[in-house]
């Protein structure tokens, strides 16, 4: 491991107000590095310098990572495993489900859970849409759905109503605010203008969740 990626990942990590352990930090260094290697062969992002990754990936990650509430989360259009890796390290009291239908990503998402020892972890090569998770028979359904850059608005919702309780909480990570949405079954609750340190670029965070009658 790198020394100087950690401490880069430290130092951002203090500034943005949050706090993890060393053994975390080093799993998300880690996680940064296996996507670095892999990206040779799989092409799993744009961003191929590893420093980069830290801010691009890492801390615009987890500048949502307080906003999670809830044991279960589904991130949806997962690809290389971002917000859904860097939160599972984080929060390992909760539970992941990392969905994709690009093979590749999730092969590299499989290998990336065993490599960082994510036993909080599912890996699902599926599009969203047919997913139809159940235990012992009930339907499940998940306290939080994350999206990052993975499709407009209403399709996420869309998408994601059959796995939706009137609790869910729909976190849609944005870069431009684009807060309007036609779906009629939701609601904003929540419009959040997130500093991710060392990112020059607009993010934000909208909350959504169903209508209650």
């Amino acid at each position: 491991m790198k020394e100087p990626l950690r401490q880069q990942l430290q130092h951002g990590l203090k500034q943005m107000g949050l706090h993890y352990s060393v053994e975390a930090q080093q799993k998300l260094v880690h996680y940064i590095q296996l996507i670095a290697r892999w990206n040779k062969v799989f092409n799993l992002t744009a961003i191929r310098d590893v420093e980069e990754m830290v801010s691009k990936h890492l801390l615009d990650s987890l500048v949502v990572q307080p906003y999670l509430e809830g044991k279960t989360v589904l991130d949806v259009g997962s690809g290389a495993g971002l917000p859904g890796i860097p939160f599972a390290i984080t929060s390992p009291d909760k539970q992941f489900v990392l969905i994709d239908t690009n093979g590749k990503k999730t092969r590299f998402l499989t290998q990336a859970k065993i490599d960082l020892k994510l036993d909080n972890v599912e890996v699902v090569n599926q599009r969203v849409e047919d997913y139809q998770p159940t235990k012992e028979g009930h339907r499940i359904y998940f306290d939080v759905i994350t999206a990052r850059a993975y499709a407009a608005t209403d399709d996420i919702l869309s998408s994601t109503l059959h796995l939706q309780s009137a609790v869910t909480s729909i976190l849609v990570m944005q870069g431009k605010l684009e807060p309007h949405f036609t779906s009629e079954q939701h609601v904003l609750c929540e419009s959040q203008s997130l500093d991710v340190y060392g990112l020059d670029a607009e993010r934000h965070l909208l909350e959504i969740k169903k209508k209650t009658i």
